[in-house]
């Protein structure tokens, strides 16, 4: 299970590098042991999951507290931050339209969601041309469902309405978000599931789910498993399957399925007229190398859900996909109270227009290739508890393991986030039940010099663990 981190302050070494300072001799800093407390008492417990530095103001690649510590941010805020954290031109952008006076508009005709719209459909590829703007990524994969069962119940009758998703994956949050989610104790809550939402095993390499040592070129094989368990489960794609979804990469861990898995996939639902979702909730916008992750597949999904990093700032999300599936409810009946947001929107096209201006998909496809030649050297260091690398772009995840083993080590993996914060490097305890992955998603502005200030960090901190 996850675990909280204990409210116990305790002596650390003091850090100063270019990108990370900690000038307190302890950790949780004693003066910001109230404020903590404070949100213990009246948050939710499940809001306590992360290390305890008290965030004060942000800025490009690091966040501080207002205690005098800087820590290098590898976490985005939950890779949010795509543009850098209080990105100079999202700021002005958001500051002058709330100067204008206009913080909210509902769904009635707004300039600059038609700017957005706009903007966000030339970026993707045909034939993704219609954009249903919305607030958060749980409200985007919730929305895809929809469409994919009315669309398939319109297609082909009331019982082609089966989504299809895979073991590991997340979805987000709400019911229905945790319903096609691939992990069963986030979902005990719901007790009455649907039955025509199902999991299929997901093709991650790693930890084959079919029990081989290594990937092998084994993708067609891969895929035939995928087709018997449909059998398995009297799934006929056909008459029953209204669509396939999954995240570009699984966000527990930066697994992506294997480039000829997802192409056969892209084929299968084409061929059984059921809609291929590619939840890019993460990856979209830059992260991977990428403006899509999708498209290091070498495919196009009918329907693409983005959220996070579209804005790097505040929340907005959208729904991207064909225009026959996105127009098949009538007006007024699929809109949301704050769908582009004046002050939202403005955030997403000025983060856009940063990203696309100032090549950071480019970035962090050159400064990803040095971050994984990094952490190969760590793995190969730590052999024993790191089981695998995996990722692409600015977004990847060290695999903790039991030494000898395969079996996830997510004590180890806490432990580990815990005293990289510790030496002034951000990062975010794994989440969800068993999660053992170390993640590492810097904000697209990142530099080789970073990276490897980072990299020490992460080495001295598994170092002590282990000792």
């Amino acid at each position: 299970m996850a675990k909280e981190y204990a409210l116990k302050v305790k002596k650390i070494k003091k850090v100063n590098t270019p990108f990370r300072k900690m000038v307190t001799p302890e950790f949780p800093v004693k003066q910001s042991v109230a404020i903590i407390e404070k949100l213990r008492k009246y948050e939710p417990r499940s809001m306590s999951g992360q290390p305890l530095a008290l965030w004060d103001h942000a800025d490009g690649i690091n966040v501080f507290d207002k205690y005098g510590n800087k820590w290098l941010d590898w976490s985005s805020g939950v890779l949010v931050t795509n543009a850098g954290h209080s990105n100079p031109e999202i700021k002005k952008a958001i500051i002058k339209q709330v100067n204008k006076g206009l913080l909210h508009n509902y769904c009635f005709p707004s300039e600059l969601r038609a700017i957005l719209t706009e903007k966000i459909a030339k970026l993707a590829p045909a034939p993704l041309k219609k954009v249903f703007l919305l607030t958060t990524g749980a409200e985007t994969t919730e929305a895809a469902v929809k469409l994919a069962r009315t669309y398939g119940a319109k297609e082909g009758g009331s019982d082609k309405i089966t989504i299809v998703s895979f073991s590991g994956a997340f979805h987000g949050r709400t019911m229905g978000a945790q319903m096609i989610g691939g992990s069963p104790d986030l979902k005990k809550w719901i007790v009455n599931l649907d039955k025509d939402m199902v999991q299929a095993p997901f093709p991650f390499c790693f930890r084959c789910p079919w029990g081989k040592d290594k990937y092998n070129n084994c993708d067609t094989e891969c895929f035939g498993k995928f087709i018997n368990f449909l059998k398995e489960k009297n799934i006929d794609p056909k008459k029953n399957l209204a669509g396939v979804i999954s995240e570009t990469y699984q966000g527990g861990n930066a697994m992506f399925m294997p480039k000829k898995f997802a192409q056969l996939l892209r084929s299968f639902c084409t061929e059984n007229n059921a809609l291929l979702i590619f939840d890019e909730v993460q990856a979209g916008f830059g992260r991977t190398g990428k403006m899509f992750g999708f498209q290091h597949y070498d495919v196009v999904p009918d329907i693409t859900c983005c959220g996070k990093g579209i804005s790097s700032s505040l929340p907005i999300s959208a729904v991207i996909g064909r225009a026959d599936v996105m127009d098949i409810y009538e007006p007024n009946t699929m809109t949301s109270t704050h769908t582009g947001n004046p002050v939202c929107a403005v955030a997403a096209i000025a983060s856009i227009d940063y990203i696309v201006k100032h090549k950071l998909t480019q970035n962090a496809a050159k400064v990803g290739k040095y971050l994984e030649k990094e952490l190969m050297k760590i793995a190969a260091k730590y052999p024993s508890i790191i089981g695998h690398v995996s990722g692409k772009g600015l977004v990847y995840s060290l695999h903790i393991v039991k030494p000898g083993s395969k079996e996830t080590n997510a004590d180890l993996a806490h432990d580990i986030v815990g005293k990289c914060v510790e030496k002034g490097l951000m990062v975010f305890a794994p989440v969800g039940t068993g999660s053992a992955s170390f993640k590492i998603s810097p904000p697209l502005i990142a530099t080789e010099a970073s990276i490897k200030d980072g990299i020490q960090a992460v080495d001295e901190a598994i170092a002590e663990c282990l000792a």
